[in-house]
């Protein structure tokens, strides 16, 4: 047997169970395109559940660089992460469509209980005629007493503790803050709720170290690598999660801005 690459390609469920593309109910809603190259190695007709992971749209601390995490609600979207989160409404409803055939259209719509991620859930559901379903799973890591505090500011508090926070990943933050490594746990658990029910495909909108966490976990890596990946605001990040758990990153933050609407 031949692992498919460049030169080959991985079974696809639809043709394999239903080569004409018709009499079984997988042929009779045969849309996606076949598997793409270069995507992971699978030598099965096996489904997944897809999670699209995006991020929230711009704020106040977003610009200030201010640690916002999940002990307060947050502030709410400002003008520019409005028109992010439209952006990211339109590269989302073009999933299964003209963008990434071999995935289904979305049909679910999580969001983490924060502001700013239930704004952008608001403006995406609005667009794919989905309602929003909260799951605490998918909000920020709790920074404990770094809440609101830009980098300097931790740093001349608490010298010498916030960089071994994002490399280490197992740094806790005082007053009850969570590490890297405990969000990864949490997004885990996320994930894995998800991935009962059948394959679908589920948007989920959350934050960046909540969807490095994501990533990270997906792939198996350490922790203190997490912060190497960048997760721009209203990014989008897709994730296919497998019954046998060999699962797939398909798309790791990629901007919605630019790709303009369909």
């Amino acid at each position: 047997m031949t692992a498919p690459g460049d030169g080959a390609q991985a079974l696809d469920h639809d043709t394999a169970t239903d080569p004409a593309g018709t009499g079984t109910p997988a042929g009779q809603a045969r849309a996606r395109q076949p598997r793409p190259s270069g995507a992971a190695v699978r030598f099965d007709a096996d489904e997944p559940v897809t999670v699209v992971l995006v991020r929230h749209g711009q704020t106040t601390m977003t610009v200030s660089r201010g640690y916002s995490g999940s002990s307060e609600p947050g502030p709410p979207l400002d003008e520019h992460g409005r028109a992010q989160a439209e952006a990211a409404a339109a590269l989302v409803h073009r999933v299964g469509r003209d963008l990434w055939g071999d995935i289904a259209y979305p049909t679910e719509l999580v969001a983490s209980p924060m502001v700013r991620t239930q704004q952008t859930g608001g403006i995406i559901a609005e667009r794919l005629s989905l309602a929003v379903r909260t799951d605490a799973a998918f909000q920020e890591a709790n920074f404990g007493d770094w809440q609101g505090l830009t980098a300097e500011e931790i740093e001349e508090r608490w010298p010498g503790q916030l960089e071994p926070w994002h490399t280490s990943g197992r740094l806790r933050p005082p007053g009850g803050g969570e590490s890297i490594e405990d969000v990864g746990v949490r997004l885990r658990a996320g994930l894995e709720s998800l991935r009962t029910g059948g394959p679908r495909t589920v948007v989920v909108v959350s934050h960046a170290v909540a969807i490095r966490a994501a990533l990270g976990v997906t792939m198996g890596a350490d922790p203190g690598t997490w912060s190497q990946l960048r997760v721009a605001p209203a990014s989008v990040s897709i994730i296919r999660l497998y019954a046998d758990k060999r699962d797939e990153i398909a798309v790791a933050g990629a901007p919605s801005e630019g790709w303009g609407g369909a």
